[in-house]
């Protein structure tokens, strides 16, 4: 009898994962169902091994996107689902997604159904999207669910590289900036530091400082990225860690301007993907466990599994997120609105569109915030640098 790895989390919202023997994953589902466990991840232990080995490649999120937009019209036109997909395996052009879409094609055929061929390969197709096809097969509305899908997943890619944007060029500006004062503290102001002591004279104070602070550099700089390597390896063993993770993510949140990013970012996600997973008929427990994984920050995680095993207890969706105090005031005050008016769906896609207009302006004000501050940061340190070792030249200079 096969054996399944399997992962899932109580009405509580508390993580459990073992192994279990059944004839096939659909026993095993029902199993822990019967346990009061809902499935989130269920796998064969031989399958597991074939998939990572297969999957070499990298689906990227516009590549599903697409595939997801043009099976949905597929589908909407009258063709068979295993036709529309032998039809986008073929013009795919990532031999990854390919042999992907391929596998689905020969387990749909076999008799599986859709959603279940999807969980085959869950590094591409996420908790978010199973559940997502599961009611759109069961609704018999697949087409419907799938434009939602892809729809979503465009719309996170698009605030995924809206972050992207905002930090990717001061990161880029610092790194140029250390790996220049780097240079020169190692390389360039010793050959000063020779020809100064050849000439006797007396150096000014500021050249002094730069010569001093190049040779501890020089001397500590094997030592300094020797701590910056281990500080790193242990900081994201660390964070791969609960306690970790929730620390870390509580201390990004905490960041002057960045946190306030960070967590527009977070309400954004999960606004737009419970907006998702309701309008597509996802029961309100499953969708928050799925939501929860799905926000990217584990303080807001963790307010939110909370918030399910109170909502499981009879309490409404607001709330217990208003008690959390991550959530602003406004958001939990629309959710309850949304809630007794029976339009819980759109005022979620109200709040994922203010946050989503909150992170452009954000990502405008960093932008315009970061850009002098770091021209600053460059004039000062640099500069000062070449300037002090400079100093003794003019100094030399009005000597003759």
């Amino acid at each position: 009898m096969p054996r399944y790895r399997w992962e899932g989390r109580t009405p509580r919202g508390d993580f459990r994962k073992g192994e279990l023997e059944a004839p096939n994953e659909t026993a095993i589902r029902v199993y822990l169902r019967q346990q009061q466990i809902i499935p989130t991840k269920v796998v064969g232990k031989g399958k597991e091994v074939k998939i990572a080995l297969f999957k070499k490649g990298r689906v990227k999120k516009k590549s599903l996107a697409i595939f997801t937009r043009q099976l949905a019209t597929m589908i909407d036109a009258g063709l068979p689902l295993v036709q529309s997909l032998d039809i986008l395996a073929q013009q795919e052009q990532n031999e990854t997604f390919q042999g992907v879409i391929k596998g689905i094609k020969e387990h749909v055929e076999g008799g599986t159904t859709f959603a279940a061929a999807l969980k085959k390969y869950p590094k591409v197709f996420d908790n978010l999207y199973i559940n997502l096809v599961i009611a759109g097969e069961e609704a018999g509305t697949l087409d419907v669910v799938l434009n939602r899908l892809a729809t979503h997943i465009e719309k996170m890619e698009v605030l995924k590289q809206k972050i992207k944007s905002a930090l990717v060029y001061p990161a880029m500006i610092t790194g140029v900036a250390v790996v220049v004062t780097i240079v020169l503290l190692v390389f360039v102001i010793p050959v000063f530091e020779k020809l100064f002591a050849g000439t006797g004279m007396s150096l000014p104070l500021p050249t002094q400082i730069v010569i001093s602070v190049s040779r501890y550099s020089k001397a500590f700089m094997p030592f300094l990225i020797l701590f910056l390597v281990i500080l790193a390896f242990v900081m994201r063993n660390y964070y791969r860690t609960e306690t970790g993770r929730l620390n870390i993510d509580k201390l990004v949140l905490k960041l002057p301007i960045f946190g306030e990013l960070i967590r527009k970012v977070s309400i954004a996600r999960f606004a737009r993907t419970l907006a998702t997973l309701v309008t597509s008929g996802v029961p309100i427990l499953e969708s928050l466990n799925i939501v929860a994984g799905a926000s990217g920050n584990k303080v807001v995680e963790k307010a939110i599994l909370e918030g399910r095993a109170s909502i499981s207890e009879g309490q409404t969706i607001s709330e217990p997120l208003a008690q959390s105090g991550v959530f602003p005031i406004m958001v939990t005050q629309m959710i309850s609105v949304g809630e007794a008016t029976g339009s819980l769906e759109l005022m979620l896609n109200k709040i994922a569109d203010f946050f989503e207009e909150e992170v452009d302006t954000a990502v405008a004000t960093l932008s315009s915030m970061l850009e002098p501050m770091l021209m600053i940061f460059l004039g000062v340190t640099i500069g000062g640098l070449v300037i002090a070792m400079y100093l003794p030249i003019f100094k030399m200079a009005s000597a003759f």
